[in-house]
């Protein structure tokens, strides 16, 4: 399907993840190991915080990424405190740059892999129920912007999670009203540049594979004089839907059900449960 990370912590250029990593982003598009398919390359977006308060950078492309040489500029360019990126596998919508992840508004990115099942028999009924402000903003066709709108609209930038759990419960319940019995499998990543909050999410209990870093303190005990870790800083974290490298004790896998949430160096995680909105 898709294949997306996120990082916050010290200020690192995007190519260090992206490109340089023996299991980058880049190699994920073209190699993916843990994925429902294996090539990714249907498009691909960054997004970048320049200051956590700003109105985040993206840039968006339907090439494949691994294919596209502004974005290895960009990447060697580009060093940021936090940031998004996403390739994307298309299931069942165009290739064009607005359906490219990640998702804007104002402060918000959001990227998702996974899909709603049966979309064109319940897209009408999600997109009434995205609050009249929002919906011009829509550019796209998939499900995944739909995903977000809803989200903004039941409280995204109050509560996350909560607004993530409702967004859930209302696209479940909807896809049962039309007899679609497991209507949803996601990973998804919101953040405002401040928090970064991931949940790992299906209908069925089978979603798509996220893990996060171990605490880099933890890592920098391990790995002394390895400079990522250094450079990162000790209150670094990275959520990706798979592994960069393999190192014993740096990753972790998300539990199904799973909120993570990322802020000023904390991590917690939470029972993930849909609720009707």
């Amino acid at each position: 399907m898709c294949r997306w990370l996120a990082y916050t912590g010290n200020p690192i250029h995007l190519e260090a993840v992206l490109f340089r990593a023996k299991h980058s982003l880049i190699d994920q598009s073209l190699h993916s190991r843990l994925g429902h398919t294996t090539t990714n390359g249907d498009g691909f977006g960054i997004g970048w915080y320049g200051h956590p308060t700003d109105i985040p950078f993206r840039y968006r492309c339907i090439q494949p990424a691994w294919s596209d040489r502004n974005l290895r500029e960009a990447a060697r360019a580009i060093r940021a405190p936090l940031f998004v990126a996403h390739v994307r596998a298309a299931t069942g919508t165009p290739s064009q740059e607005t359906n490219c992840h990640p998702f804007r508004y104002g402060r918000w990115l959001f990227a998702h892999n996974g899909l709603v099942r049966d979309y064109p028999a319940v897209r009408r009924d999600l997109m009434l129920a995205i609050a009249p402000e929002l919906f011009p903003l829509i550019e796209g066709s998939t499900d995944s912007e739909v995903m977000f709108y809803l989200a903004l609209t039941f409280g995204l930038e109050r509560a996350p999670v909560a607004a993530l759990e409702r967004m859930v419960g209302f696209i479940e319940e909807t896809g049962r009203k039309h007899g679609v019995g497991e209507p949803l499998n996601m990973t998804v990543c919101a953040t405002d540049g401040e928090q970064i909050v991931a949940v790992r999410y299906s209908s069925e209990g089978q979603s798509r594979s996220l893990f996060h870093s171990t605490s880099f303190r933890h890592l920098r005990d391990l790995y002394p004089d390895d400079p990522r870790i250094l450079a990162a800083g000790q209150n670094a974290f990275l959520v990706l839907s798979e592994p960069l490298v393999d190192l014993p004790g740096w990753w972790e896998a998300i539990p199904e059900s799973t909120a993570v949430v990322a802020r000023g160096g904390e991590i917690e995680q939470y029972p993930f449960t849909p609720e009707l909105a």
